[in-house]
């Protein structure tokens, strides 16, 4: 019988085994769950010298407390990185690395958009890979600061105007580079032409792709972010419904910072032991000629809410008929069955439920075999389609919306979660329209639907690459474009499994 229902907010656990609803409160009250290397962050920071000052600046402020102009009850101020995290970050970095400004104001410039975006890219990638060779040093993270034009024609949609083109002659179209990557060819020079056009045009996705396997942990971060200014200008690339955006910087780029740097800020306070969550990721492979070609990974997330990515082999898993993805039983069983043996060899046992999230549903008869294969007789699988809704809206008769954590149980298979909306702790909801839900199905498997919605719900907390009270989609979710754009964004075949932090 369908129903209405409140689930309780999800609750995080932190220092001294504590438990509150906030990650910044949890933090400023009680420190991270796990502490990082005690000697705190090492990090190596690139760009140009204006950049690298910016960021000097920056980490020095933030020794202190930081708190807006107009300070807000729905954030707390930032007391310092110290004071939350308990180890020290140093102002003067590890390593500096310097780019030239005319070197990079040249190369962000051409007019060939994956020339210019691969050049650009190559600046950063062979100056880290040298210091990583040259220098005697291990870094924790690398902060990548970049001006705004490398962010502003980075991007696939990016037009250099006329007036500020640089030409190259060098260049191919993109369907000969894609026929060079399938054919050989006795000369190098069209191989080393056709190398850009291998690439995603986007600087940020082809810096972590190309980086992955030299095992480098970045945080790319825009000069504008660092400039200590009024920040009410730029409240929209914000989290919604928070205007004491330095503060937001501070909580946000320290956590993160944190987290990369192999420490663990919180994690589910009532969380199911046993239990693993896979995330399940497709891309379609735009530089294959064949139009089915696409990338499978999966991103599996214990109980303790660590993230390990594993990539599956490419293949025609993009089915046109239905513009959906399915894997063949073979290509199933190696992915689930790689992400069993990493659960066992982080865990000691393997999993006695096993979840598989995805935006697809698990239709297909031999996918799901293979799935159910490799999770084995004592593991239950369940698979789970969770999409936003844009069908049904429920509002509410005051001056904010629905609650968060509201669902609507239509029956034992689907159900609708309102993960965004009013939250009582914040006295606000971070938003700007009436909420949409979540659409929630179980394709595959059994399970309670009431189980479903409460894990989908604590799941929006585990975001370590930002610091807010909750997102609208669960981590599952939420990094799984961003890690398949990651994983497409060039040739990645050799990757290793790598943790979360190398993708985010």
């Amino acid at each position: 019988m369908p129903q209405l229902i409140h689930l309780p907010e999800p609750k995080l656990r932190f220092g001294f085994e504590q438990a509150v609803e906030d990650p910044r409160d949890g933090l400023m009250l009680f420190g991270p769950l796990e502490q990082a290397k005690p000697y705190g962050i090492r990090s190596g920071v690139i760009g140009t010298s204006q950049s690298i000052d910016l960021f000097k600046k920056w980490v020095k402020k933030i020794q202190c407390p930081v708190n807006d102009k107009n300070p807000s009850e729905a954030r707390p101020p930032f007391p310092g990185f110290e004071a939350v995290f308990g180890i020290p970050w140093s102002p003067t970095p590890t390593l500096e690395v310097t780019i030239p400004s005319r070197e990079l104001d040249e190369t962000i410039r051409i007019d060939d958009a994956h020339i210019r975006v691969y050049r650009t890219v190559e600046l950063f990638e062979k100056r880290i890979i040298e210091s990583i060779r040259n220098e005697d040093v291990d870094i924790d993270v690398w902060f990548v600061i970049i001006p705004d034009s490398v962010y502003q024609f980075g991007r696939p949609k990016s037009v250099v105007p006329v007036a500020e083109q640089i030409k190259v002659s060098s260049r191919l179209s993109p369907s000969k580079a894609r026929k060079l990557l399938v054919q050989s060819t006795m000369f190098q020079e069209d191989r080393d032409a056709a190398e850009p056009y291998y690439y995603d045009v986007h600087f940020h996705n082809q810096l972590k792709a190309r980086l992955l396997n030299y095992n480098v942990v970045t945080q790319i971060i825009r000069e504008s972010t660092l400039i200590q200014e009024d920040w009410s200008h730029r409240v929209n690339e914000l989290p919604r419904g928070n205007d004491n955006t330095q503060t937001a910087i501070a909580w946000n780029l320290s956590t993160t910072a944190f987290y990369k740097t192999g420490g663990k800020p919180w994690k589910l306070a009532n969380v199911r032991k046993g239990v693993c969550y896979i995330g399940l990721v497709f891309k379609q492979d735009t530089r294959n000629a064949d139009p089915r070609s696409a990338c499978c990974a999966a991103q599996m997330f214990l109980d303790s809410g660590d993230g390990v990515v594993f990539k599956g082999a490419l293949g025609p898993w993009y089915k046109m008929k239905k513009s959906d993805f399915h894997l063949s039983t073979k290509a199933a069983y190696e992915l689930v069955s790689t992400a069993m043996s990493s659960y066992k060899e982080r865990v000691g046992s393997l999993p006695s439920e096993l979840f598989i999230h995805g935006k697809i549903r698990l239709d297909d008869e031999d996918e799901w075999n293979g799935f159910k294969d490799a999770a084995g007789l004592n593991t239950n699988i369940v698979g789970v389609r969770i999409r936003e809704d844009n069908e049904l809206k429920l509002y509410r008769l005051m001056e904010y919306p629905v609650l968060r954590g509201m669902a609507y149980v239509k029956d034992d298979k689907t159900a609708y979660l309102w993960s965004k909306g009013f939250v009582p702790r914040l006295k606000t909801y971070v938003g700007r329209e009436v909420p949409w839900p979540l659409s929630i199905e179980i394709c595959r498997g059994d399970a309670d639907i009431n189980t479903i919605l409460n894990d989908i719900l604590a799941l929006t907390k585990l975001n370590y690459n930002t610091c807010i009270y909750a997102d609208g989609v669960p981590v599952t979710l939420r990094f799984a474009d961003a890690v398949g754009e990651i994983l497409t964004a060039g040739p990645t075949d050799k990757t290793p499994p790598l943790t979360f932090k190398h993708y985010i």
